[in-house]
């Protein structure tokens, strides 16, 4: 399950805003392929809200609702992701966190590896990105995001009565030099007014060789259930 011993496809990955989860010691060859895109979409969208004239509005428009959700320091330790440590009960290296603030976007950011057991040498990769648009609102990019991932082929499907649109995508990607490794991401992203949120679960496994093919329906129905108790425990009502 974990990403041990395929070489992974160039420039894989979704597009979420965030940063790169520490790896375990000894996990070198680990699931760094989902890092890069998140670490270059959050740039790029701080970078133009702080400097591109116009792209924060000037009182003109009325500030993006809220919808309750507040800061955090620690999204790691505020969201528990209790069906996710079900599935994989021991944790893998250090988990990473940050919390920027701006009067114009917040941004909260938590990432680890987990394990089914501590004496596995497989690992899977979880993040989260919750960001509060202050004074712009997301709805143009939250489009862009979805048409990204349908472009990149990932299967989109629509998540009913979770904020105010959500949906998933779901992509096995076999492009690496090594075509029996099945390299797998599931990504839920929901808006909510202002708030926009980013999960992401990824995966590995080797056709043949892996004991466990990790359950698509099981990795779906732990990013639904332990995203809606974390944006409960972020002030939303969902």
């Amino acid at each position: 399950m974990g990403r041990q011993g395929g070489p992974p496809p160039t420039g894989y990955g979704p597009t979420p805003g965030g940063s790169a989860v520490r790896p375990p010691k000894g996990g070198g060859r680990g699931l760094l392929w989902g890092v890069g895109g998140a670490v270059l979409a959050s740039a790029v969208w701080v970078a133009a809200v702080l400097t591109v004239p116009g792209i924060v509005t000037r009182g003109e428009a009325k500030a993006p609702d809220l919808a309750a959700y507040e800061v955090v320091g620690n999204l790691c330790e505020t969201v528990k992701l209790a069906k996710f440590s079900q599935l994989y009960s021991a944790q893998s290296g250090t988990p990473y966190h940050y919390t920027t603030r701006h009067a114009a976007l917040d941004d909260m950011y938590c990432s680890q590896y987990r394990k089914k057991l501590s004496s596995d040498s497989d690992y899977v990769s979880l993040y989260l990105d919750v960001q509060l648009h202050r004074k712009v609102d997301p709805r143009a990019e939250f489009e862009a995001q979805r048409s990204g991932l349908q472009q990149r082929k990932y299967e989109i499907s629509a998540v009913p009565s979770l904020g105010d649109d959500a949906y998933l995508g779901y992509l096995d990607d076999t492009s690496g030099s090594d075509k029996t490794w099945h390299y797998l991401t599931q990504v839920l992203y929901v808006r909510q007014g202002g708030m926009t949120y980013y999960a992401s679960w990824s995966g590995s496994y080797q056709e043949g060789k892996s004991a466990v093919v990790p359950s698509r329906e099981e990795i779906r129905q732990a990013l639904l259930i332990d995203s809606r108790d974390a944006l409960k425990a972020l002030g939303g009502r969902v």
